[in-house]
């Protein structure tokens, strides 16, 4: 590590395969916490490279547990977190909706780390327990359209560092690497981005897979489509900048799609909107991300088509029925 490190402090890049090789070796631990904190904190210094985050990302596959989900056409609704806004969460709750209208999904995710609530804490409190059991998770998806991929019980290189992240408690290149290495490998994705390089960097190295996907980032901050702002949405076919107005919705602002402090209050907003309670604000904004993520399953529908289809999913509280599917064998009764 000490060769490694002297390289980075005098501003080299490392290649895609010196990367893939410092993350094999994290992973079996061969590292102290000091070095890899000190790793760690080059990459919020200065952008992480292509050839550096595609060593990542290798490294982080051939270790991964092996689980193979391929008879489903699954989607992945991921965001890398680290944008510091404290939505509600918003991806998760998508991806109950998505699988309210009845289409697959495997959803990658892990704690909260620069933020208050990450999908893993949500799922974790309202009574799910995770496993990495490939039987149990293709029970849940056939039950449910949905099953959770805990990032730690997946990437023993994650859960090398997860102590690390913690106590630095930023963003690291961990928060880009998630919705890149879900283990299952789905057919679909929609992820959000942090900031528009990062978008530029996936779009490179996705475009060199089979894999259907729409990358966004909202041009003031969020990883996600918020509805504050504009945002940006790349696909395999092109690059586009879309209005909150484009899409025949209003624009919020930041305080209506606030998460709280607490995910315990996260909770709350979380099963409001589940139980067809949430404001229109807090409902549009779930939506939207719904219709992109349907629509990048079926790049021939409308977003108004897949709005509704997304609408009526969370209404007629079907994305409910997949998260009470989903716990029952967990928990009794969710309590909040």
């Amino acid at each position: 590590m000490k060769n490694i490190l002297n390289k980075l402090f005098e501003q080299q890049r490392l290649t895609k395969q010196e990367a893939k090789e410092v993350l094999i070796q994290i992973a079996n631990e061969t590292y102290n916490t000091s070095q890899i904190a000190s790793f760690l904190t080059v990459f919020m210094m200065r952008p992480i490279s292509v050839e550096e985050l595609a060593g990542f990302r290798e490294a982080l596959l051939e270790l991964a547990v092996k689980i193979d989900l391929s008879e489903f056409n699954t989607i992945d609704l991921c965001g890398t977190g680290g944008d510091g806004k404290n939505t509600f969460n918003i991806s998760t709750l998508t991806s109950f909706v998505v699988a309210g209208t009845g289409n697959k999904v495997a959803k990658h995710g892990n704690y909260g780390v620069s933020s208050v609530s990450g999908s893993s804490n949500m799922l974790e409190y309202l009574g799910y327990k995770f496993t990495n059991d490939e039987a149990t998770l293709k029970r849940q998806i056939e039950d449910a359209n949905i099953c959770f991929l805990h990032a730690p019980l997946f990437h023993p290189a994650m859960k090398a560092v997860g102590p690390v992240r913690k106590e630095l408690g930023l963003k690291t290149f961990f928060n880009m690497l998630g919705p890149l290495v879900n283990p299952s490998n789905p057919q679909n994705q929609l992820v959000g981005v942090f900031n528009l390089e990062v978008a530029r960097i996936y779009n490179y190295l996705l475009q060199e897979t089979s894999k259907n996907y729409g990358i966004v980032y909202s041009l003031d901050g969020y990883d996600e489509i918020s509805l504050t702002s504009s945002f940006k949405l790349f696909t395999k076919e092109n690059e586009q900048l879309i209005t909150p107005e484009n899409l025949g919705l209003k624009r919020l602002q930041q305080s209506e799609i606030f998460g709280g402090n607490s995910v315990a209050t996260s909770a709350k907003i979380f099963m409001s909107i589940l139980d067809g309670k949430g404001t229109e604000a807090q409902n549009n904004a779930v939506l939207a991300n719904a219709a992109f993520a349907l629509k990048i399953i079926d790049k021939n529908k409308s977003f108004d088509t897949a709005f509704e289809e997304a609408k009526e999913s969370l209404v007629s509280l079907k994305a409910k029925q997949c998260l009470t599917k989903l716990i029952k064998n967990f928990k009794e009764q969710i309590q909040l």
